[in-house]
């Protein structure tokens, strides 16, 4: 059995998904399998994928469903029946992992505990020298100069985030205050997950349903959130911002009121 299954998170752009894959062969720890979440990519996108994911060292599974619009949460779901290890980690397909990216999540899982990592966020610069880089994996130790200036100049922001800080008694200093989960970058037991039955299927648009939602779940059974950030380092490949939907903030505030940390509308639900 595998130590970790990555769900990554995936729609269409092949060509960053293939940078992703490309950091994940060189990951310092090397006992996992990928699992790409898609919701629904073109059938010449489907035919390369999988061109590529016969010539790849790693063991990848594609799971797909058809498109009928934004159903992430659903695709998820299915990834999570499908994984073949007791642990989960969770990225999307723009958010390029750093070598110790695995590693880092596995060194802090827990039972009851769900890992809870950070992202930089990229200028268009310093993504196209990472759509283009033959070692992604080490985008940061080699680019870390040209990140801070781009932040500086309002192009790409917690770049600090991508910097993996050794010095543990520095980093706990610096990830000292509560914060939500993000969809991106989050790591749990597979049992803690079923607890809640999965992601909730409602959700139908970007944004609260693969993170905000799951965190006050999660919570509500007395599942902590640790932090994990300078460490578990991923950065994110620039692109306009899907819009905010209202609606899922509806749904939200109604299962904030329930308080009912069992969805209805998760795994269970899928067929066999």
């Amino acid at each position: 059995m595998y130590k970790a299954s990555i769900i990554v998170a995936f729609y269409n752009n092949l060509d960053v998904l293939s940078v992703v894959l490309k950091a994940l062969e060189s990951q310092s720890e090397k006992h996992f399998e990928v699992i790409i979440a898609d919701d629904g990519s073109r059938e010449d996108v489907v035919a390369n994928l999988k061109a590529e994911i016969a010539d790849s060292p790693l063991d990848i599974q594609h799971v797909w469903h058809e498109d009928a619009g934004f159903r992430k949460n659903r695709c998820l779901n299915l990834c999570i029946k499908a994984s073949r290890s007791e642990y989960l980690i969770f990225i999307d397909g723009d958010c390029v992992p750093q070598t110790h990216f695995v590693e880092d999540h596995l060194s802090e899982a827990k039972l009851n505990r769900v890992v809870n990592g950070r992202r930089a966020d990229l200028s268009p610069r310093c993504s196209e020298l990472l759509v283009a880089s033959s070692s992604p994996e080490r985008f940061v130790v080699d680019n870390f100069g040209k990140m801070v200036v781009d932040g500086l100049r309002g192009q790409g922001k917690n770049v600090e985030k991508g910097y993996r800080l050794s010095n543990e008694w520095l980093r706990q200093k610096l990830q000292n205050k509560k914060k939500g989960l993000v969809g991106c970058n989050l790591s749990l037991h597979k049992a803690d997950l079923l607890r809640i039955n999965g992601f909730d299927m409602r959700y139908e648009a970007a944004g609260t349903g693969e993170d905000s939602d799951i965190d006050f779940r999660l919570q509500l059974l007395g599942v902590e959130i640790h932090n994990c950030f300078y460490k578990a380092n991923q950065v994110h490949i620039y692109h306009k911002e899907l819009p905010r939907l209202p609606v899922n903030d509806v749904l939200f505030a109604k299962v904030k009121e329930e308080k009912i940390a069992y969805t209805q509308f998760g795994l269970d639900t899928l067929p066999e």
